[in-house]
């Protein structure tokens, strides 16, 4: 039977039902927009730089928008870092954006170590999402992920040559975060200074090894206009909050005696190029490379140093429970050995103690022999003492008995006379007489 008498037969007597739509899988990337837009993105900018040279002034011409903050002072002990977050609507897309200010930085006379509060600012954020990674239950669909996706490094128009605090602190970051290098308040050089500068900047930063953020090439799309803006680097920005009416028009600029500084005006800065390049084109690429290139680079060191590995001695492949069994046991290992170190060592003291203690009691046993012997000599002393005394107690009682009888018969010798001599008189009374 031909197709036809097939689809003939089917057809006669069957509803049709029409379709409400295109029919295919080229939807998904409408389902994968509409998701993300119900999601919302998040977006990290961390901006470093001296002490005015107008980094919340550029965020607030950035996002035409007034955000938070005190003017910092030049009177900071070290470096801070000042983190905010604000929640930002366009059309019917979120952004949650994060701005992170350096507070301090290159105010001190010592500037050696003034890279390390950021560095370690920046790994604080990529140890906060390794760790939820490594968690059993992982929320990653609503963390909000705080790592730096853009750093906005300004520069000082000397127009001369990069500092070398410039130098050290870019070349620390480099490796950890996209960095786009800025010349701040590009109005204070002249426009042939400012392209030597820039040409200076550049052949600084090759020769020197640091790597900058490149905008990508490989998409069709943008390869054009980012390879343009590549040759642009660094961007020489002007950055103003203060609307005035040029022509009939509003704009943002910077009044001047001499006149006026339009800031979205490409012939004055690159204000535009910037905007254009980091919020419109390749917001998303930062976000990307952060994660794919700097993140993974963190997470694999991080990793080594823990002890995981993908292969082992040989080059086989080497898996995660294995590594995590290897390491138990060799964690087991070594702290049973140090358990034995702890038991021998606890031994050994002990030891040590009881001789310290036989020494101490033998000295104990010296000493009390020696105080019983001179007890025994003072008691002895003390009792010929005593014995002594009695003699001489004993000798007194005596005399002091024979001198009592003594004077008891002296007395009754006395008393008989007076009676005699009494009696006498009394028989012979002429003897009163006389």
């Amino acid at each position: 039977m031909a197709a036809t008498d097939i689809a003939r037969q089917v057809g006669e007597g069957c509803r049709t039902i029409p379709l409400a739509g295109h029919v295919g899988f080229d939807s998904l990337p409408d389902q994968l927009v509409n998701k993300s837009v119900s999601q919302g993105f998040c977006f990290n900018i961390l901006c470093v730089g001296e002490t005015g040279l107008g980094k919340s002034t550029l965020m607030d011409t950035l996002f035409n928008t007034k955000f938070e903050g005190e003017p910092a002072t030049h009177t900071q002990p070290g470096v801070q870092l000042r983190s905010n977050t604000y929640d930002l609507q366009e059309s019917n897309v979120g952004l949650k954006l994060t701005i992170v200010s350096t507070v301090g930085f290159g105010d001190q006379i010592n500037k050696e170590d003034s890279y390390k509060p950021i560095v370690e600012f920046i790994d604080a954020q990529f140890e906060a999402y390794l760790q939820e990674e490594l968690k059993i239950r992982r929320v990653l669909h609503t963390y909000h992920d705080s790592r730096i996706h853009a750093c906005l490094y300004f520069i000082a128009p000397t127009g001369h040559s990069l500092k070398s605090l410039d130098l050290v602190t870019m070349k620390k970051l480099d490796s950890k975060v996209n960095i786009i290098p800025i010349i701040a308040k590009s109005d204070a050089i002249s426009k042939s200074e400012l392209t030597k500068f820039k040409i200076k900047i550049t052949s600084e930063l090759v020769s020197n090894g640091v790597q900058i953020y490149q905008f990508p090439t490989d998409d069709e799309s943008v390869a054009e206009i980012n390879g343009t803006m590549n040759a642009h680097l660094p961007f020489a920005v002007i950055g103003s909050t203060e609307e005035l009416k040029i022509g009939n028009k509003m704009m943002k600029a910077r009044q001047y005696p001499w006149g006026t500084v339009q800031v979205e005006n490409e012939a004055h800065c690159d204000f535009v190029k910037l905007r254009e390049m980091l919020i419109r084109v390749n917001m998303e690429d930062l976000r990307e490379q952060t994660h794919s290139r700097h993140y993974e680079l963190y997470r694999r060191c991080k990793l080594e140093e823990m002890g995981f590995k993908d292969t082992d001695p040989d080059s086989k492949p080497f898996s995660l429970q294995e590594t995590y069994e290897a390491k138990r046991n060799e964690f087991l290992g070594e702290l049973q050995k140090k358990e034995e170190e702890m038991r021998q060592m606890f031994v050994q003291r002990v030891k040590e103690k009881e001789a310290e203690l036989k020494e101490a009691e033998k000295e104990l046993h010296e000493k009390f022999d020696r105080l019983k012997k001179l007890h025994q000599d003072e008691k002895k002393k003390l009792e010929d003492k005593k014995k002594s005394l009695d003699d001489e107690v004993n000798a007194f009682k005596q005399r002091k008995t024979a001198a009592e009888l003594l004077q008891s018969q002296g007395s009754q010798a006395g008393g008989s006379q007076t009676l005699k001599r009494d009696k006498e008189k009394k028989n012979n009374p002429w003897l009163c007489t006389e």
